[in-house]
């Protein structure tokens, strides 16, 4: 039993699974006689006190500014790695998936804004559609096995992080309340230290986690997002112990996170923020201009934005296709950066907040990201041939070119 379930950690789409399951799980009690026990416990007050320093919010509010900000340090993390020293660290090769990323950014929210140019309220909501779930994306790709080129895989990664960078961004400068320069000003000491600590090549983690805790804080009392405390803590962990080249701080740290947030923080904030009420909801709900808009921006925003800077490197010059890949599989991909799960329910929750409204943007989200998974992947599936089958490969002309690990498999 427990090596049964110690593969299942290790597959690929593991991760996906128990995100999906923990935001099924929390539709079904949202919807049930448990209903109130579910609200009760995401609303349940939570108090943190030191001296006169307190912090009081609801386990919702814990979930989403205090775990996910986990979840952004090991993004941060992974950014790093990559930039230095991974997919990134290229500029040839990061073209394509960089201009994907932001034509996949732009179309979305302009086709969201598109829907909701008449009441600036809900155009706060236009940067949902904007983002991109990679652990549901990969969760989705992996399903098709070993057959799926390598560049294929390394494309929809790289266009993820730079979709993580953007939402990043787009966090920071407009999903901020007003600022507390007090606040600010302490989580700016901050980074001296953590500077100094890195040129000292100080490789134990835990001073670095004391002083990112500090200023997660500050920056929770400051009004920007407490979550870009953990992507600033990210850029200073070290890559390398310089006197010890072969040990990697971040390295090591990002593989001991992987699966606490993968198996932990993420389907916790999943089933926190999946919960929809349908009692009352009709046809009316899912075609108000908000979910409809996100929808929209998530399934046809995403494929255009993306496939158009895809057509304009091609046609430019200025990159070629991943090698082993096709056009019909790099829309596939593109279509599968429409599901915008965790990032864009994160997203939804600082524009619209937790009160209610007349329309509820998860509705857009779930559709828009189910409807992108389920076409994306019989796209995929009609376009990558199987390994066993090189004369279906030769008459793709760019089809389907085993890698070393794929022969090895």
């Amino acid at each position: 039993m427990f090596a049964q379930f110690k593969r299942f950690l290790e597959l690929e789409a593991a991760g996906g699974i128990v995100l999906a399951a923990a935001a099924l799980l929390a539709m079904i009690i949202a919807n049930s006689p448990l209903d109130e026990m579910y609200h009760a416990f995401i609303h349940a007050p939570v108090v943190v006190q030191i001296g006169t320093f307190q912090i009081a919010k609801d386990a919702h509010h814990w979930i989403n500014d205090g775990l996910m900000a986990i979840f952004f340090f090991l993004v941060g993390l992974e950014l790093k790695r990559e930039a230095l020293i991974g997919e990134l660290s290229d500029v040839k090769q990061i073209l394509m998936p960089a201009l994907a990323a932001v034509g996949g950014m732009i179309m979305p929210a302009l086709i969201y804004a598109a829907f909701n140019q008449s009441n600036p309220e809900q155009l706060a909501g236009w940067a949902i559609p904007a983002a991109t779930d990679i652990a549901f994306a990969l969760g989705v790709l992996s399903l098709l096995g070993n057959r799926v080129p390598n560049a294929l895989k390394v494309f929809l990664v790289s266009i993820a992080i730079f979709d993580d960078l953007g939402a990043i961004v787009i966090i920071a400068l407009f999903y901020t309340s007003d600022l507390s320069l007090s606040s600010l000003a302490v989580a700016g000491v901050c980074f001296p230290f953590l500077f100094i600590l890195n040129k000292m090549n100080v490789v134990r983690l835990t001073p670095y986690l004391l002083i990112g805790l500090v200023m997660w804080a500050a920056f929770l009392k400051s009004g920007v997002h407490a979550t870009l405390a953990g992507v600033l803590l990210a850029f200073f962990i070290p890559l390398r112990n310089k006197s010890d080249p072969e040990h990697s701080p971040l390295e090591e740290l990002e593989h001991d996170l992987h699966n606490t947030v993968a198996f932990g923080v993420l389907p916790l904030f999943a089933f926190a923020n999946a919960g929809i009420g349908l009692a009352g909801t009709g046809i009316d709900s899912l075609l108000h201009s908000v979910p409809l808009g996100i929808a929209a921006g998530l399934f046809i925003g995403k494929q255009i934005g993306v496939m158009a800077a895809v057509f304009l490197c091609l046609k430019l010059g200025l990159a070629s296709l991943p090698k082993g890949t096709t056009i019909k599989q790099l829309y596939g991909v593109s279509l599968l950066c429409g599901i915008g799960f965790t990032m864009s329910l994160f997203i939804s929750g600082l524009a619209f907040g937790n009160t209610p409204k007349d329309f509820d943007p998860r509705l857009g989200i779930i559709l828009g990201s189910i409807i992108s998974g389920v076409i994306g992947y019989m796209i995929l599936r009609g376009n990558i041939p199987n390994a066993d089958h090189p004369v279906l490969a030769k008459d793709t002309g760019e089809g389907f070119i085993p890698t070393q690990h794929d022969a090895q498999a």
